[in-house]
């Protein structure tokens, strides 16, 4: 965040100050109290169940020096009608500030966005400073907040951009239209929002419709839906991925005993090797998506490629982690539909190992292909498990799908029981559900649970 007094703050959103007005913000913007850093800005929203405003002094006591809010609090606050579209001005405002020296960076796709925004950020701050989205923060205020995070220092910023409806991106491109756009793929993820793949594509579209004047559109090659994005600009395209014709191809894909990958990646002049130390193949589209952004931006490919094995990711997202009891544990429990379930069932196929347990709970926002996919996920998940244990009653249909492999389990506790009475030294078991499922809470007690037999 680059410093402002409250007083400048209300003039650039439109605000009134209640308090003192010479404050000054020089951290970022939060909206959880608890998260407020020394020198921050509090975004108090008034809830239908729980009122921002309320927890101000918590959030002064965490540090926060400020409140952008719709009525006074005990610290110095902007006060406006509308909090979120404040939220926003600002952020467009601090951003447009930082312009001439920053290099922006959007990112979309049906799965895959969070993990390779992570390896991209990790791409990037090899050579320059970097601020990034946190976790899957990508909605109308993820992305403002994220903007907020930049300062002088900041050389790239990383905006993952997620969408539910059509238009929901080309409004996040409106507040800052990147220099440079990376669509993973079109796939079934939030169907039933959008009535159709074909509504989904024209929505990840929006981030190439909305890209800066000269910016470039970083597509995937294997992706029909995406590679057709190629006519919705007039500017550079480079595509990532391992059709013959990709401009940044991965090639000699090996996975590793817990799959991990390791392979190639080629432009027409050179190549380097990668070995991201994260599991699954599905790895190797997201580490070229990120190399390729991190290309268009100059970084050399040799620098990008090895920047790939120290990479971080998002929690959730494909731990693998070796329990008390000689079990192996695959949390992918942070989100899921059909086709990153998909690949989280293949990276457990591919673990070396003893029994493949995949633990499964419902994929959220499928609409009426709802049932159908479910129990095409259980009938994926039967051929490469040799146990599907199916939690909660909205998972009855991943249950059929596996016939004689699957488990039913009514909810998380018994899940849990389950897992803990019938799992043995060598078993793998991926644990994996929509977030509204909370399958996390399963992994955790099973990392937490001690002696497994």
């Amino acid at each position: 965040m680059i410093p402002l007094s409250v007083g400048e703050i209300a003039e650039i959103v439109a605000g009134r100050v209640s308090g003192d007005g010479s404050a000054t913000v020089t951290a970022p913007a939060v909206l959880d109290s608890r998260q407020a850093e020394q020198g921050g800005l509090f975004v108090a929203f008034a809830g239908e169940h729980v009122d921002g405003h309320d927890y101000a002094e918590q959030a002064g006591r965490s540090g926060a020096v400020a409140v952008l809010g719709s009525r006074p609090t005990p610290l110095p606050t902007v006060v406006v009608e509308d909090v979120r579209a404040a939220l926003q001005a600002l952020a467009v405002h601090v951003v447009a500030r930082l312009r001439d020296g920053l290099t922006v960076f959007g990112l979309t796709g049906s799965q895959g966005k969070t993990t390779t925004k992570d390896l991209l950020a990790a791409v990037l701050s090899s050579t320059a400073p970097t601020v990034a989205t946190f976790g899957s923060f990508n909605n109308e205020l993820g992305v403002p907040l994220t903007m907020l995070r930049a300062d002088a220092t900041t050389r790239f910023l990383v905006l993952e951009m997620g969408a539910r409806h059509v238009g929901d991106i080309a409004a996040l491109t409106g507040l800052v239209a990147p220099d440079i756009g990376v669509v993973l793929n079109v796939g079934r993820a939030h169907l039933g929002e959008f009535g159709s793949c074909a509504a989904i594509a024209r929505t990840k579209g929006e981030l190439v419709q909305g890209l800066a004047p000269g910016g470039t559109a970083v597509l995937n090659a294997d992706d029909p839906r995406v590679a057709a994005m190629r006519s919705l600009t007039d500017g550079p395209v480079l595509t990532f991925g391992r059709a013959e014709h990709a401009d940044v191809r991965a090639l000699d894909l090996r996975l590793d005993r817990l799959a991990r990958p390791s392979f190639t990646l080629r432009t027409t002049d050179l190549s380097a090797p990668v070995a991201p130390a994260h599991v699954g193949a599905h790895q190797a589209l997201d580490a070229s998506a990120a190399v390729a952004a991190g290309l268009v931006a100059g970084i050399p490919l040799d620098i990008a490629a090895a920047s790939l094995a120290t990479a971080s990711l998002s929690r959730w997202r494909m731990e693998l982690r070796e329990l008390v009891g000689g079990v192996t544990l695959l949390n992918d429990s942070y989100n899921a539909n059909p086709d990153s379930t998909r690949a989280a069932l293949d990276a457990l196929a591919a673990i070396e190992g003893g029994r493949r347990v995949a633990v499964l709970g419902e994929m959220l926002e499928l609409g009426d292909a709802s049932e159908a996919e479910h129990r095409a996920v259980g009938e994926y998940a039967a051929a490469r498990a040799d146990l599907v244990v199916a939690v909660g009653k909205a998972a009855l249909s991943i249950a059929d799908g596996a016939g004689g492999k699957a488990v039913v389990s009514p909810d998380k506790s018994a899940a849990v029981a389950w897992l803990r009475e019938h799992l043995a030294a060598g078993d793998v078991v991926l644990v994996k559900a929509s977030r509204g499922a909370r399958l996390d809470e399963v992994a955790h007690a099973l990392a937490q649970s001690g002696q497994l037999d």
